[in-house]
């Protein structure tokens, strides 16, 4: 909770609330974007206002609380107490009761049409997949709780440290507030031979010789497509959160689509009968440019009344040399593809991953280079951080594994950033 910019304007205030009550207070606030301090001022506005008192209110275990009330609210609300014959600790518990009965949760905001973020590049070790599955974790989070949140420009902790004006300017970026999680229904697609999407989640891989996305791409498959999404199974996610797993048989892929007509359309025509079923499908591309790409990329096309931005490419590269030459690589396919096939492809932005700064002038002048890039733009620096790799090597979320790390809120912040 923060206090006012002066002490003029409002007074503090210490009273005692029960741990449940602050923290449903705190969470709802949250949710619909105010200060604490004005939850409770209007919500002893609306309590003394009433004709008669409210039932009582549990307040067992009750300790310490304050903020900020505008002048003379307080005593007012006192003599309202002593009136009605309750504490000021009962009446403040009823007062926030009554502002949590009249603001109440607001639903998710749900996507016209369903996003899909083409998570890609070619070069194979930049960690496509990280990102993949944290930025659908942090789409997933449980909206009626909160999360630590990244909510400025979290590439600036990259800036160079000799730079004293620099340095004190990122400290007053880099604040981190609990937010409340995004709450959408997401899919993450292994869209990679290699699976490590899938293995990383902890889940079996599909069998060579069953339906997989790729028979369904070519139109093969035996079952509906439904039938190979598992959940992640985490409260954090609260069934939010669902995988298609990959197959082995995704090394085979560009041959099997240099048959199929149609073969731009076909990750599209794969998925077309889940896509109802969520707000938000993340595709984990595999590093390619050949015709499995090509598929990707015209999925994350912008379609007929989709919003600028909604759906698109998201580039994952990492501080060096050869990452910048993938890139142009890449960025030449998707441009093809624009031209050739008249499309609107947008470019939700560039995230550098594995950043290390140790490294010396190859990562920084590699990421300084990044940055000159104005379209598309860096929306991340991830740093080169264990807790991923000990959440891969325990078959976890990262969001669950760690969920208070900075590569954590980094996710959080990239999951809003290109929302």
């Amino acid at each position: 909770m923060s206090s006012p910019a002066t002490s003029n304007d409002r007074d503090k205030v210490v009273s005692k609330l029960p741990g449940w009550l602050r923290q449903n207070l705190k969470i709802r606030a949250a949710q619909h974007g105010i200060d604490i301090q004005y939850a409770v001022e209007q919500g002893i506005t609306a309590w003394t206002a009433l004709a008669s008192t409210p039932a009582p209110v549990t307040t067992a275990g009750a300790d310490s609380f304050s903020t900020w009330l505008p002048p003379g609210q307080w005593e007012d609300f006192k003599t309202t107490c002593t009136d009605r014959k309750v504490s000021l600790i009962q009446g403040l518990a009823q007062s926030i009761h009554v502002w949590l009965d009249n603001n109440p949760a607001p639903g998710v905001p749900r996507p016209s049409n369903t996003r899909r973020i083409i998570v890609c590049n070619q070069k194979g070790g930049v960690g496509k997949t990280a990102v993949a599955a944290g930025v659908g974790e942090a789409l997933a989070e449980d909206n009626n709780a909160l999360h630590p949140v990244r909510i400025s420009k979290h590439f600036a902790a990259f800036l160079p440290e000799s730079d004293e004006t620099a340095e004190a300017e990122t400290a007053d970026l880099l604040e981190v507030e609990d937010l409340p999680g995004l709450g959408l229904q997401v899919l993450l697609v292994d869209f990679d031979a290699q699976r490590h999407l899938t293995k990383q989640l902890g889940h079996k891989e599909l069998p060579m010789g069953g339906d997989s996305l790729s028979k369904h791409m070519a139109s093969t498959a035996e079952g509906h497509i439904r039938d190979l999404i598992v959940s992640i199974e985490d409260e954090r996610f609260g069934g939010r959160l669902d995988l298609l797993p990959g197959c082995q048989d995704g090394f085979l892929l560009d041959v099997t689509l240099s048959k199929v007509r149609a073969r731009e359309s076909s990750l599209e025509r794969a998925l077309a009968p889940i896509e109802g079923d969520y707000d938000v499908i993340i595709i984990d591309c595999p590093p390619s440019l050949g015709l499995s790409m090509d598929a990707a990329i015209h999925y994350g096309r912008r379609r007929d009344g989709e919003q600028p931005g909604s759906s698109g490419v998201l580039i994952i590269v990492q501080a060096e040399d050869s990452s910048a030459d993938a890139y142009d690589l890449l960025t030449d396919q998707i441009e093809d593809l624009r031209s050739d096939l008249a499309l609107e492809i947008d470019y939700l932005g560039i995230v550098v991953n594995l950043y290390d700064p140790r490294r010396g002038y190859i990562a920084t002048s590699s990421l300084q280079a990044w940055m000159d890039i104005k379209d598309p733009r860096v929306v991340a620096v991830v740093g080169d951080l264990t807790e991923h790799r000990k959440a891969v090597r325990l078959k976890q979320p990262l969001l669950s594994y760690a969920p208070k790390s900075e590569q954590a809120v980094t996710m959080r912040a990239l999951a809003r950033e290109i929302s």
